[in-house]
């Protein structure tokens, strides 16, 4: 981005801060009909612009006909992909980590956009193949969490936010139904920060377009998903001397070294996203999905008009993706001492020492069909599915070119039933031959509605059987190595939940058991662990009322660990803030949140961090001696404007010589963060 398409974003965000005065009527968003009856016409169609009209049939010849109650107002909801769940969008405002890329039990390197993990335990719990390249998955879209969208107008999202230090987000959601049977939608989300340490600069960028088509005589139906991801992030391999942090001669972090990138070359223009030193990752994917139905046909006649009714007993499903994948790593500026001193790595000399270059393209193309029943032709959230599926593989690394194919096999059923007491979902998959044979996925959850008083209570259980990420293999171009030869791995998961809406309540809690660990335990090794270990996970959530105006909001997790796994994680993970909060009884139409909020975690060996292979790594050496994170926040909505005002790590205002953390070995995080964010709607 340069300064010119800067300007470009000023100008637009100006604009639209104007039209959000001059447009917005405050149409009311009113809640979804979240009735799942199959099949029905709804009481409402639109024309070509996606607004509502009467369904009554010629009443609009009637010049006293009764004022349509769809004429100031917007009726929205929507389903994720794969879901047949009925949402509303969220207008909280007293939780700033829901719009916030990273949530409260992440860390990321010292910078928003960079690498980052859970402090939950997190192994990957999906069958098949798999790249192995997760740091960035927080600043990602996909397939999963797509939204498709009913609405009775066009409606449009509009955020940017601000941080110290030229940090920004800007993220852009559109969505709207050209008629009752066809709805799009778009998103974009652009993420850039050029840090507070030399070299630690990236920009993310996001765009997601998806679609939806039903047949006016509900038999077929199509979803088309198409998904971009860019991470261009640089990497500093963390700082040479920590012990200067509390020696700055500018008072600035900027001013001192970094294990990998030349000082001179570094810049902290926010307007330039291209790295010298670092990671660019892209990834593309295409889904398109389509149906055909065979069912009962029906009909309801009202005095007026005949509403026709298809309830589907039998589909026929097909789904195609084709994804593209690229994971490079980049040094244009190479000092072989740091890298010999800091990586272990030698170069051979007498040979171009200035640029290393590690790179993997994958390419993958998956043809699944399925064979969906529903029992209960009232019922469409009960269904029966069976499926077959073939993937081809392709992999350009610098060791070899790969070409493969995956067979599968699919299942699933879903109830949730008509009373909502019941929701249960059992799902699996078998790789019968190919690169991932014998991988597999089992998946069960029981909830049940208790009592309205009592809540919902959830168990559930999974089983996944995996061969280790492509990363682990040694014909990637990344220089991993392995004294072992890899088995599969293999994770059963116990989880249960506890919900009590009335009570503001929520209790989790999770067992793992792994067997064949894969890690990594150094910069390019990896190991796998022969013994059996087991990881517990505890969670409460509460909110406590403390009067009228002021509550706390309090989550705590505890993580035991068993034995001597190559696992570390903080015992003790907790967030609290304490909030006043007012619901437009002051002031008509706003809703306020202010308070403090402070989250800690206990000290533990951190893992520390590869940026040549993007993984987190074990080590034994290095203890986290952190304070409490505090941050200050202010955040209000005035009908459909949100504002979110925060002052982060003020912990750091305290004189010590240890007033900054650590999220691993020599890498430090930021001080104090001021974060300035709008989100506001429009509807057309």
């Amino acid at each position: 981005m340069n300064a010119p398409v800067a300007g470009k974003f000023l100008w637009i965000f100006l604009v639209l801060l104007l039209m959000h005065q001059a447009l917005l009527a405050q149409r009311t968003i009113k809640p979804a009909n979240t009735d799942d009856k199959a099949g029905v016409t709804p009481k409402i169609s639109y024309d070509s612009q996606g607004k509502p009209i009467s369904n009554r049939g010629n009443g609009g010849k009637d010049s006293l006909q009764k004022r349509d109650r769809f004429a100031d107002s917007i009726t929205i909801y929507y389903r994720y992909f794969d879901s047949s769940r009925i949402r509303t969008i969220d207008s909280s405002i007293n939780d700033y980590s829901t719009r916030f890329p990273q949530p409260y039990w992440f860390i990321n390197l010292g910078n928003l956009g960079t690498a980052s993990k859970s402090l939950w335990f997190n192994p990957v719990l999906k069958s098949g193949w798999d790249a192995g390249f997760h740091q960035y998955d927080l600043y990602s879209y996909f397939i999963e969490d797509t939204k498709f969208y009913q609405t009775t107008r066009p409606y449009t999202e509009l955020a940017y936010a601000l941080g110290s230090n030229a940090e920004q987000l800007i993220n852009l959601s559109h969505t709207q139904n050209k008629k009752s049977n066809f709805n799009f939608g778009f998103d974009y989300r652009f993420i850039n920060s050029p840090g507070s340490y030399k070299n630690q600069s990236n920009a993310h960028n996001n765009i997601r377009f998806n679609a939806t088509y039903q047949s006016l005589n509900k038999k077929y139906g199509a979803y088309l998903i198409l998904i971009s991801n860019k991470h261009v992030v640089a990497e500093n391999g963390g700082l040479v001397d920590i012990s200067q942090i509390n020696n700055l001669a500018l008072n600035d972090p900027f001013e001192l070294e970094t294990r990998l990138g030349v000082s001179g070359v570094v810049s902290r223009n926010p307007f330039n996203t291209s790295i010298t030193t670092g990671n660019e990752y892209k990834d593309n994917t295409v889904l398109f999905r389509h149906f055909y139905d065979f069912g009962k046909k029906d009909s309801i006649v009202t005095d007026s008009i005949t509403y026709k009714i298809f309830y589907p007993r039998l589909r026929l499903q097909h789904t195609f993706k084709i994804s593209g994948y690229d994971y490079h790593f980049k040094d244009q500026n190479i000092d072989s001492a740091k890298y010999h001193n800091y990586f272990g790595m030698t170069f051979i000399s007498g040979t171009n020492n200035r640029y290393i270059s590690l790179e993997d393209k994958w390419a993958t193309v998956t043809n699944e069909f399925s064979v969906i029943t529903f029992p209960d032709k009232n019922n469409q959230s009960q269904f029966l599915k069976v499926g077959t599926g073939l993937q081809s593989l392709k992999a350009t690394t610098a060791i070899a070119t790969i070409k493969n194919y995956n067979i599968y096999l699919l299942g699933e059923y879903r109830n949730r039933t008509r009373n909502q007491i019941w929701d249960i979902e059992a799902t699996g998959n078998l790789y019968l031959s190919g690169f991932n044979s014998g991988d597999y996925n089992a998946y069960i959850s029981l909830k049940r509605l208790l009592t309205k008083k009592l809540g919902y209570l959830q168990l559930g259980f999974q089983n996944v059987n995996r061969t280790p990420s492509f990363i682990y293999s040694p014909e990637n171009s990344f220089l991993v190595t392995t004294s072992q030869s890899l088995k599969k791995e293999n994770t059963t998961k116990l989880f249960a939940r506890y919900e009590n809406p009335t009570k503001n309540l929520v209790l989790g809690g999770e067992y793992f058991l792994m067997t064949n660990y894969t890690y990594f335990d150094g910069f390019f090794t990896a190991q796998q662990s022969s013994t059996v270990f087991n990881v517990l996970h505890l969670s409460a959530e509460k909110k406590f009322k403390l009067s009228k105006h002021w509550n706390l909001y309090s989550e705590i997790h505890v993580q035991p660990i068993t034995g001597n796994p190559p696992v570390h994680l903080p015992f003790l993970l907790t967030r609290n803030r304490i909030a006043f909060e007012d619901n437009g009884k002051f002031f008509t139409n706003l809703f306020i949140s202010t308070g403090l909020e402070l989250r800690y975690y206990t000290n533990y060996k951190a893992d520390n961090y590869s940026p040549f292979t993007g993984q987190f790594f074990y080590q034994d050496n290095y203890s986290t001696s952190n304070r409490p994170d505090v941050n200050v926040f202010l955040h209000f909505r005035i009908k459909s404007f949100k504002a979110f005002v925060r002052y982060e790590n003020i912990n750091t205002l305290i004189p010590g010589n240890d007033k900054l953390n650590f999220s691993a070995s020599n890498y430090a995080n930021a001080g104090t963060w001021f974060r300035f964010g709008v989100w506001w709607n429009f509807v057309n």
